[in-house]
């Protein structure tokens, strides 16, 4: 009777979705695309939007090791950025982002 091969198991990736609060100066300084550039590199969806109080709004959802090596860049930022604070909520996964998109206002 023939061996049937052992097929390894894929291990399940474990979705996450956070809110991310940036402080500092983040606006006009390419903070958002900045976001969005390293979002899309991890493959990860959302949006980043500026806040009317200088803050600068993420919203990511993807995978929990990548959201949170994406958090760490978030700290850096881009090079005329100076993050002060950089706050993150975990959410509920919804799954309802197909990428991740610069926003201009919150909808």
């Amino acid at each position: 009777m023939p061996t049937v091969p052992r097929v390894p198991r894929v291990p399940r990736v474990k979705v996450a979705a956070v809110e991310i609060l940036v402080e500092g100066r983040v606006q006009g300084v390419g903070y958002r695309a900045f976001a969005q550039r390293r979002a899309q590199e991890r493959r990860l969806t959302g949006y980043a939007v500026n806040l009317h109080d200088g803050r600068v709004k993420i919203r990511v959802e993807g995978d929990q090791e990548r959201i949170e090596a994406y958090v760490k860049e978030l700290g850096l930022g881009p090079p005329l950025a100076h993050v002060e604070r950089v706050s993150v909520t975990s959410l509920p996964y919804t799954g309802r982002f197909r990428d991740f998109s610069v926003r201009f206002s919150e909808v």
